[in-house]
């Protein structure tokens, strides 16, 4: 039998889906063979873009090697090159450095920014469409804030620190809660006040993000005014330039950034396919996904165009049209290389769920058309819905990745939990040890403040006091001749008893302890007292709150009942459970989440002053 030749043309959402479903589907038929050629050597999730450019994830987060996606799929070819033609007669795909033979094709290059050739954009403005156009609007937006910052000209300086965003789908409006955001982050590291970087959403149309419900999107317009963002809508940007941008018949907008995420079109090389095209240069396809006039070329993601005949609009350039044109444009593949007699349904497109998140904190949803969904919940169903595409295209390694990207790799506190699952060093895996930690000392703490053993009674406990004995036989002696007995070891041994770390104290601490605790009166007091400085300690470290000094205090407390002949060896690992704490485990899941910024805040303003990021003529303190 003669071999069949699949070719994918993009390894987008589309492309990627549909050539795991066919490898699947042909994976013990080795007369098939699938080609997917891509010009990068990974995937780019498309939608986190926006959280790349304004630095909530690191650019590896939205890059999935197509090799680690692919590798277990022997009848998957991968070509990295660009495509720059297609021959329909000699059915060959041409690249920049080769061409491929094909029988059965589909062509699932994506879309591009579309600026509707507004003059300016290309030269002064900033797109968000590819991996590359993300790294770029990153460098910028940091430059720019940075030499905003400094800028001595009032209106020099104001235009610099204004962010503005051409457009208010979901592109734009995800991008805009992403900088409400990336603003504390910029004015910090600038010495900023948020207040001074501006940012605005301009949108041409009388009302924003229209492609959910006025009640959603009232929500997100609500959200964003409250934290700040100018809305203008009946604005129509006619010129972008590097210090401005000119809008219709309204006053000019002075800023040095403009976002332009008005517009969606496909890839300008579907130009040279000649396959017929509609609206936005989207190659048009039936029913089936199959170009129309072609029976083995098929469409699916942003790149084709289909209207369904009860649709007022075309399928959507969203990730769930990009999946379920490649789904039916599969089925269509498999029953032309098997020629089975199985019937195709028609696209139906199914959208169960609409998210535009705003920001990592925030996110308004249609689900089903009939419920509103927002908040909390909507940014979950975000992550679901982006979590169940890897599920779709067999990725556990990808989804693992997603996890620690979105909640654990994730900085100033930018996720939907606020930090508190994400720390530099993943100090969250001590959380388990500090619950455990601070309740051994409360337990501890317990059987001193009640019962016959409690340190309240005016009964002497610190038994190797030897001066405060009132006989020869005391409790200190009987101590010291069990201690004699004891095994060294770091860890307890079953039917042993453990050694001290001294079985007296040190001639040079005992001298210096009589002086503090000359009398059985400031005995019993320091007793107290010491119990009362334990249990603060177990409750700061169980709840998280001062996790450092408390942590500190524990080293200390363990080294005085070392050194007064009151610990033991098997316990010294308390010493290294508190230095491994100290690392800032009770800013996740702790008070010093919210109070060491405070104090950070308010001691430091209170001694510093107001940090500028220039000073004319201002006193220092």
């Amino acid at each position: 039998m003669a071999k069949k030749n699949i070719v994918v043309v993009g390894a987008g959402f589309a492309g990627v889906y549909a050539t795991k479903k066919l490898a699947k589907h042909f994976k013990k038929n080795a007369d098939v063979e699938i080609t997917l050629i891509d010009r990068h050597s990974y995937f780019t999730y498309m939608t986190e873009l926006h959280e790349v450019a304004t630095e909530r994830v690191d650019p590896e987060h939205i890059q999935y090697d197509l090799q680690r996606l692919f590798s277990r799929r022997k009848n998957v070819r991968l070509v990295t090159d660009t495509v720059t033609g297609i021959d329909k007669e000699k059915q060959t795909v041409t690249t920049e450095n080769g061409s491929y033979q094909y029988d059965q094709l589909l062509i699932s290059l994506g879309g591009e920014s579309n600026d509707f050739g507004t003059p300016g954009v290309k030269e002064h403005g900033f797109e968000l469409w590819s991996f590359e156009q993300a790294m770029a609007l990153r460098s910028h937006l940091a430059a720019v804030i940075r030499r905003g910052a400094v800028e001595l000209d009032p209106a020099k300086r104001k235009a610099m620190l204004t962010l503005t965003v051409c457009g208010s789908g979901f592109t734009g409006s995800e991008l805009v809660g992403e900088l409400i955001e990336y603003r504390d982050v910029l004015a910090r590291d600038n010495k900023l006040d948020p207040s001074e970087i501006t940012l605005q959403l301009v949108e041409a149309a009388p009302t924003i993000i229209n492609m959910l419900n006025r009640t959603q999107a009232g929500k997100a317009e609500k959200y964003m005014t409250k934290h700040g963002v100018t809305i203008k809508t009946n604005s129509m940007i006619t010129g972008v330039f590097e210090d401005h941008v000119t809008l219709k018949d309204q006053a000019d907008l002075p800023t040095y950034t403009l976002i332009w995420t008005a517009g969606v079109r496909a890839n300008g090389v579907v130009d040279k396919f000649g396959i017929e095209t509609g609206r936005g240069g989207r190659l048009a396809a039936n029913e089936f996904m199959q170009a129309k006039g072609c029976k083995n070329i098929f469409l699916a993601g942003d790149s084709t165009f289909y209207q369904e005949p009860d649709q007022p609009r075309p399928v959507p350039q969203i990730v769930q049209g990009a999946e379920e044109t490649a789904a039916t444009a599969v089925q269509g593949i498999i029953k032309n290389v098997d020629h089975s007699d199985v019937t195709i349904k028609p696209f139906k497109g199914a959208y169960q769920a609409s998210v535009d998140s705003i920001g990592s904190k925030y996110a308004v949803a249609q689900v089903l058309e009939k419920w509103n969904v927002s908040g909390f919940i909507a940014v979950l169903l975000k992550h679901a819905i982006n979590w169940m595409y890897y599920v779709q295209i067999f990725s556990g390694y990808y989804l693992f990745q997603y996890f620690m990207h979105e909640f654990f790799r994730t900085r100033n506190q930018r996720n939907v939990f606020r930090g508190w699952t994400s720390r530099a060093g993943n100090v969250l895996w001590s959380v388990p040890l500090r619950f455990f930690y601070g309740a051994m000392w409360l337990w501890d703490c317990w059987t001193k403040v009640q019962g016959k053993e409690s340190w309240f009674v005016d009964k002497l406990r610190l038994t190797s006091f030897s001066w405060l004995q009132v006989s020869a036989t005391s409790g200190a002696s009987e101590s010291t001749s069990k201690a004699a007995k004891g095994i060294f070891s770091l860890s307890y041994m079953y039917g042993k008893d453990p050694l001290l770390v001294f079985d007296k104290m040190p001639a040079w601490f005992e001298s210096v302890t009589k002086i503090f605790i000359p009398n059985m009166q400031m005995a019993f007091f320091f007793q107290k007292l010491m119990t009362c400085v334990e249990i603060a300690v177990a409750l700061c470290i169980f709840f998280g709150l001062f996790t450092w000094l408390a942590n500190g205090i524990t080293i200390g407390l363990v080294i005085v009942f070392c050194l007064s002949g009151m610990f033991y060896w098997v316990n010294l690992w308390m010493i290294f459970a508190a230095i491994a704490l100290m690392n800032g485990s009770g800013r996740t899941f702790g008070l010093d989440y919210w109070v060491v910024p405070w104090l950070q805040k308010h001691l430091g303003h209170w001694w510093y002053g107001n940090v500028r990021s220039h000073y004319d003529g201002v006193k220092t303190r």
